[in-house]
């Protein structure tokens, strides 16, 4: 397995107001550096303000880093021509509900994904949408549905197939499984790896949700105030963390 996403040293800093005149520096992240296999899950845990956030932005192209490197399929990448990097990584968001237009049928939706970011035509586009809800386990006839019709199993389905029909490399799950009550997080979890084993997919996985992680992950890094604390294979990790406050992470998951 070749390295699909290697992170260089990677640093952010926001500035916020603190008085009428006066500005501080926020450091988001600080000099993190870490790779992903072609393959493989990473997951990154931490508190709220950890950096977890952020890092998923700067690496989706929301935002661009002071400085470090991003090498996605050994080639750096330019923010400002991210454009060109769209359909290798993809995004999930939390909750499907608001990422989806409710006034757009899932197949419009899909179609818009299609004709904005390939040259395929009209019945290729077709179907590419019919294999890939199949490949999701939904129907064609749900092409003609709106968000509202689905249930929320459905509606995260709905969200892996616009972001799986541009065939990327890396998908990012940002808290994506956590909301979903446990049978139906089983049921994506266990679609998650048939995919991956089937395409090769990696997934960065941004969750503090241990038994997900212990399921999914092959390997952990925790963030704590933009810097990395621990960083290894996830079994490791948990069995051996090297710093007090991934130990607590760890013991109040497991609680």
């Amino acid at each position: 397995m070749s390295i699909l996403l290697e992170v260089r040293n990677l640093c952010k800093t926001y500035s916020q107001q603190a008085g009428l005149f006066r500005q501080r520096s926020i450091c988001a992240l600080n000099d993190i550096s870490f790779s992903l296999l072609e393959g493989r899950t990473l997951a990154i845990v931490g508190e709220t303000g950890s950096g977890k956030s952020t890092l998923a932005k700067l690496l989706v192209g929301i935002e661009k880093p002071d400085q470090g490197e991003i090498i996605l399929a050994g080639t750096a990448v330019q923010i400002s021509h991210y454009r060109q990097y769209n359909h290798i990584i993809r995004y999930i968001f939390q909750d499907a509900t608001t990422s989806l237009n409710p006034h757009q049928k899932v197949g419009q939706l899909l179609d818009d994904t299609l004709r904005f970011n390939t040259q395929m035509n009209v019945e290729q586009r077709r179907q590419k949408i019919r294999l890939t809800l199949k490949q999701l386990g939904l129907l064609d006839d749900h092409a003609e549905f709106y968000p509202h019709m689905f249930s929320g199993g459905q509606l995260q389905r709905v969200a892996l197939a616009r972001a799986l029909i541009l065939d990327p490399k890396l998908l990012i799950l940002d808290e994506a499984l956590t909301a979903l009550d446990p049978s139906l997080r089983a049921q994506i979890i266990n679609l998650l790896l048939e995919l991956q084993q089937k395409s090769g997919l990696a997934y960065l996985l941004i969750s503090n949700h241990l038994r997900i992680i212990k399921h999914l992950a092959d390997d952990l890094l925790v963030l704590h105030y933009g810097k990395v604390l621990d960083y290894g294979p996830t079994a490791y990790v948990i069995a051996n963390p090297q710093h007090d406050y991934t130990q607590k992470l760890i013991s109040s998951a497991s609680a």
